[in-house]
């Protein structure tokens, strides 16, 4: 052969595979809105992504909750986070009727991924949300995963839900992807657009689709990852990593309440070094750092392997609540004594500060905690719903506590405490009021002899 005459043979656009072709044509449909997004879950994650999402495509945005969806419609947001004035201009609708997704063609799933009363992963909001998006699945469609999952779930246990009901094959007839949630709820400076978004998806279609879809809303850009597998890995790992830092500030903060050493003035001196990794003592609750490495120690237990340092930083932040609860009965133990009945006032009950969200309160449990060892407990909360309280955990929350109070522990620091100081204290107590500080961060609004912290 004369290779300096050697042309290679011309390359038509049909000798791609058809998927493919169809496939990287839906993000201008998608762009030009002659093609829909649908978001499945409109919680603290998928509404603000469905509302961000709209400004740049048209979305509709579907929910089981029904009360919710009516919200909604009226530019209400549940979990408080968005004010009406986000959904103004803005291209989406809100439904809690199903069909509506057989006129989409790129899912998004935000449902939540809790874990059961055994600690092990419940999967079936995510399975339920799986099979409902299967009944309308098309070819060419892209179905993206947010929820937070131990790694390989969306290929084990989502794409087999989506091919069994669909009737059609991962990667010839439709494509999934997996981008993690990284919404922190109730921050306002680390938002949707703000945080870099990774994205995986099950062919490179599916991956470059999923990106440019991001990448239109997301400011802060987007990073691709090499499987799905590690996009699911990496979101777990995030919270994990947190989980076991506040562990060991836990655990330190036990042992310097044996040494009469304050926590908080130790990290402050030892954080004067560049180095010093800034965690604080707490209670670890919610639905991302209190549950999600449930779900790599389930996993990594099915592989025969025991991760013991996820086990102890889990047990360790899960010891908190009887370690403040013994902190204060040890100051309030000569009232007991006397026989009489000890109150104690919380302030706030949400999982977090500035959120209303009450699943997996670990104040709640310390609550509980509290009411059996025979304290007399008020609870006051100006952001959660007390029928929901009432309804979840048998406890009432009183917007404005009446009374003087033995001990007052500063359990969630919601903005709306933050002006309280010793005198705004005295109107529920006196001067023998106990001020117990989670946080730690009021010490120096308190004499020192009715003070404490972790």
């Amino acid at each position: 052969m004369n290779l300096a005459s050697y042309r290679p043979a011309e390359v038509k656009i049909n000798q791609f595979p058809k998927l493919a072709y169809k496939k990287s044509q839906l993000f201008d449909k998608l762009k030009n809105k002659s093609e829909n997004i649908a978001v499945v879950g409109l919680g603290y994650v998928g509404l603000p992504l469905a509302v961000h999402m709209a400004s740049t495509f048209k979305v509709v945005g579907f929910d089981v909750n029904k009360d919710k969806v009516l919200q909604l419609i009226q530019h209400k947001d549940p979990c408080e986070e968005l004010d009406a004035s986000e959904f103004v201009g803005k291209d989406i609708s809100f439904t809690a009727d199903d069909k509506i997704l057989r006129e989409a063609k790129f899912y998004i799933v935000a449902v939540p991924t809790p874990i059961d009363h055994l600690k092990k992963p419940n999967l079936t909001p995510l399975q339920s949300a799986t099979a409902t998006i299967a009944k309308y699945l098309k070819k060419g469609d892209c179905v993206v995963f947010e929820s937070t999952v131990f790694p390989g779930c969306t290929e084990e246990v989502c794409v087999p839900i989506l091919e069994r009901i669909s009737r059609l094959k991962l990667n010839e007839d439709f494509t999934v992807a997996y981008s993690p949630e990284r919404i922190n709820p109730g921050d306002t400076e680390h938002t949707f657009t703000t945080i870099k978004k990774i994205v995986s998806g099950s062919n490179d279609d599916a991956l470059n689709l999923t990106a440019k879809v991001y990448e239109s809303v997301v400011t802060a850009g987007i990073h691709k990852a090499p499987s799905i597998k590690v996009a699911e890995a990496a979101k777990v790992v995030e919270n994990i990593q947190r989980d076991v830092n506040i562990s060991l500030m836990n655990e330190l903060s036990q042992i310097f309440s044996v040494l009469d050493v304050n926590t908080k003035d130790v990290l402050k001196a030892a954080g004067t070094k560049w180095n010093f990794h800034k965690y604080y003592p707490g209670l670890v609750g919610g639905h991302c750092i209190g549950v999600d490495p449930y779900y790599l120690i389930s996993k990594a237990k099915e592989h025969k392997f025991t991760p013991r340092l996820l086990e102890q930083a889990r047990a360790t932040n899960e010891s908190m609540i009887g370690h403040i609860a013994m902190q204060l009965e040890r100051r309030l133990y000569s009232k007991r004594f006397r026989g009489e009945k000890v109150s104690v006032l919380v302030k706030g009950i949400a999982f977090k500060e500035n959120v209303n969200d009450i699943r997996n309160s670990k104040t709640a449990e310390l609550c509980l905690e509290l009411i059996k060892r025979g304290y007399e407990v008020v609870v006051q909360d100006p952001l959660v719903d007390a029928d929901e309280v009432k309804r979840h955990y048998g406890i009432d929350v009183v917007k404005t506590p009446v009374g003087n109070f033995d001990a007052i522990m500063l359990a969630v620091d919601h903005k709306n405490f933050n002006h309280l100081a010793y005198y705004d204290h005295l109107k529920n107590g006196d001067e023998e009021t106990v001020i117990f500080d989670v946080k730690g961060n009021k010490k120096d609004q308190f004499p020192e002899n009715i003070y404490m912290s972790l």
